[in-house]
């Protein structure tokens, strides 16, 4: 009997978080609220650069780019917001890190709460990224029922299903 197997990911399609930081960006330079303002967004790299005239646009930027995630897919888990700071010509500037990857400490979490279950499935960690396999597929969707039920500070995918 051959093996089944899938790994539980943590990762944002590039694309996706291209697509929504643009529509963010163009919502922003067209809403009435915002005329007149300093406000924007920009992406680089896995950081996303708020800036903002105060601290209710900011608020509203985070919505919006909140908004324009949600609709492509993108887990607001996946946002990791820093602290607020003061920047030049009276603005504020937030950095929003985009996380991708399951940290060793999480998966470790992970694995155990799967041990725990008395499933007869075996996990395994590789690099940022958990495999899961098991003899019986239903075993295997088993899992996958409970760790989405679980309350995770992270967002998962399920990926490579063999």
């Amino acid at each position: 009997m051959s093996e089944y197997s899938f790994d539980i990911v943590s990762k944002v399609e590039k694309q996706a978080l291209e697509d929504a930081v643009n529509q963010a960006a163009r919502e922003i330079a067209t809403r009435f609220d915002f005329k007149n303002s300093k406000s924007s967004i920009e992406l680089k790299e896995t950081s996303i650069t708020i800036v903002a005239d105060d601290e209710m646009k900011r608020k509203n930027v985070i919505d919006i780019l909140a908004g324009k995630a949600v609709k492509r897919g993108i887990s607001l888990k996946a946002l990791e917001y820093g602290k607020p700071e003061a920047a030049s010509q009276g603005t504020l500037r937030q950095v929003v890190t985009v996380t991708q990857g399951i940290a060793t400490e999480r998966a470790k979490k992970l694995t155990e709460a799967i041990k725990n279950s008395k499933l007869k499935v075996s996990t395994k960690i590789q690099d940022e990224q958990l495999r899961v396999s098991g003899k019986s597929k239903d075993d295997l969707q088993k899992t996958m029922e409970l760790v989405r039920g679980m309350e995770l500070d992270f967002a998962v995918q399920f990926v490579n299903f063999r």
